[in-house]
This record gives structure tokens, C-alpha cells and sequence, in this order.
């Protein structure tokens, strides 16, 4: 059988030996392996995180590609250890608790195993409770991407409808507006990634080049509102300018060209974060560039 790649996701960080003890124990399965890293710096126990940053790499990776992604804040408790595989044919090893939200939502889920782990856990590992990471998502994985298990070898199949889903916000348009939730940040950059689709924005009628009026609440404080350029890149605004755009993710995101919109706001992120786009009225942006030539 022929090897799949096994990309390996955790909030573990690389400052300690926990990712290298993942890798061994992939090339103790098997050394020919070809293994690869999403991310290891998710924000501690962040579950949110890790289930975005599935979805934002998951599609690109080939058919059978194999995911071990461990951020597992109730490690040693009576939470599931799952394998599922996608409807697009890649598979994911995971807690189940929430870190498989965006994917079952927006690509689906074909079956789901709950892990045996009298066959599918690294031999002589069986006292301890705190590194599944290492003793089973690792193990596990290694073993079905190399081909010494199959998917069905895992263990019992499980309702894909049972596993797991943090709860969402979904995005609306009501006519007159956009609104929805700041997912996450483009972590290097500080830009806000929104829920909010293309499509979705498209209903406002705003072409490349026009302006957008948004607000940004966290419950009833609202924390930023101005009028923004909707740009295709951020080349087409000066640096220091904000502006809207659209993501690799196809959805809508506000960024500073050339700064963290993020720390110059201390915008967060979650369902709690609200973010609202309407189409800027003409005059109103037209007056305010009127004002800066003058």
C-alpha cells in the first residue's frame, strides 16, 4: 500500500521535546514516512483555533492524507479519541471536543471510528493518561498512513452526526447589511478574518474600489466603526490604510496595509466578536475625501 502524508497540528510549541517525541514515535511505525507540520503554536487549549486552522489547510493536501491534530484541554477524561474521514478523502485523528467543527460544517464527514487503543496504542504507553498526543494520535496516525491499518482496522464506527461541534454564529444578511462573527486572526499580520463569505458580501452591491461602512462589537461595546476601501489587495491602498478584503479562505477579512489591525484596535476574536459591513453611503465618503484633498 502506498504511504500517505501525516501532517501533525498541536499547541504543544517547539521550546520542549513533545512534537519530536510525536515524530519518533511516526518513525518507529514506519521511517519512510513523509511527515509534515500544519502548526504547533495554536494558543493553549485554544479548540477554536485548531479546527480553523484545519479547515484554512486541509483541502489543499492531497486525497488520503492523514491529520493528527492535538489541542486536548480534557486530556485523561472521558472525551472520545476519533478518526474521521472527510468527504474529500483526507483523514483526521483528534479529540473529539470541537476541533473537528469547521470541517464537518463546510467540507463533511464521511464515517467516524472511535480509536481502539488495545491495538492502536504505542506498546508499553498504557500507564499513562497525559500525552495521548504521543501514545495514541501519534501511533494511530503513523499506522494508518503507512498502510499497517486501515481506516477500518481504527476501531467501532461511530454517527459521524455524534461527533462533536462547537457552537457557530452563523453570517446574514438582512437586506441592508452583513453581519457576523471574527473567527480568527492571520496571527503574523493581525488582520481579522470574519465568517462572513464572499457571496454573502456580494449582496451589498460593492465593486473592487468602492467603500464599505463597518462596526466591530464585543457584546455592547463597540470597539471600531469607519468607512474602508474594498480592495483586492493590499497594494491598492496606502500603508497604514485599512481596508476589507477577500481571504485564502474565500470569506471577508479588515486589515492595515502593512500593520496589525489586531494590537492597533485590540480586536479579539470568537463568537462574542461581531462584525458588521454595509455599503458605505456615497455622499458620505465622498465628502469625507472632499475634506482630505482639502
Amino acid at each position: 500500500m502506498r504511504k500517505r502524508p501525516l501532517i501533525l497540528q498541536s499547541d504543544f510549541g517547539t521550546s520542549d521535546g513533545a512534537v519530536s517525541a510525536m515524530y519518533g514515535v511516526a518513525y518507529g511505525v514506519d521511517q519512510e514516512l513523509k511527515i509534515s507540520d500544519l502548526t504547533h503554536e495554536i494558543p493553549q487549549y485554544d479548540i477554536w483555533e485548531a479546527s480553523y486552522r484545519l479547515i484554512q489547510t486541509l483541502s489543499y493536501w492531497p486525497e488520503g492524507s492523514v491529520f493528527v491534530s492535538v489541542v486536548d484541554p480534557g486530556v485523561g477524561s472521558t472525551r472520545r479519541s476519533i478518526v474521521v474521514e472527510t468527504k474529500a478523502g483526507q483523514y483526521i485523528v483528534s479529540p473529539d471536543n470541537g476541533t473537528l467543527t469547521h470541517i464537518k460544517r463546510m467540507i463533511g464527514l464521511k464515517q467516524a471510528r472511535v480509536i481502539d487503543e488495545r491495538v492502536n496504542r504505542l506498546p508499553n504507553s498504557g500507564e499513562s493518561y497525559t500525552f495521548h498526543g504521543r501514545d495514541i494520535y501519534a501511533y494511530t496516525g503513523a499506522r494508518l498512513a503507512a498502510g499497517v491499518i486501515t481506516f477500518e482496522e481504527v476501531g467501532p464506527q461511530v454517527d459521524v452526526e455524534s461527533v462533536i461541534e462547537l457552537p457557530i454564529v452563523e453570517a446574514i444578511y438582512d437586506g441592508e447589511k452583513v453581519r457576523g462573527t471574527i473567527d480568527v486572526l492571520d496571527v503574523r499580520f493581525g488582520s481579522l478574518w470574519t465568517n462572513i463569505s464572499r457571496d454573502l458580501f456580494k449582496k451589498l452591491g460593492v465593486d473592487h474600489g468602492g467603500r464599505v461602512e463597518i462596526s466591530i462589537e464585543n457584546g455592547t461595546r463597540t470597539l471600531y466603526k469607519n468607512i474602508l476601501a474594498y480592495a483586492k489587495s493590499f497594494a491598492d491602498v496606502y500603508v497604514g490604510e485599512p481596508l476589507v478584503y477577500v481571504n485564502s479562505l474565500d470569506c471577508m477579512a479588515v486589515a492595515i496595509n502593512q500593520g496589525s489591525f489586531a494590537r492597533a484596535y485590540n480586536i479579539g476574536t470568537g463568537t462574542s466578536w461581531r462584525i458588521t459591513i454595509r455599503k458605505a453611503p456615497r455622499l458620505v465618503y465622498e465628502n469625507e475625501s472632499q475634506v482630505f484633498e482639502g
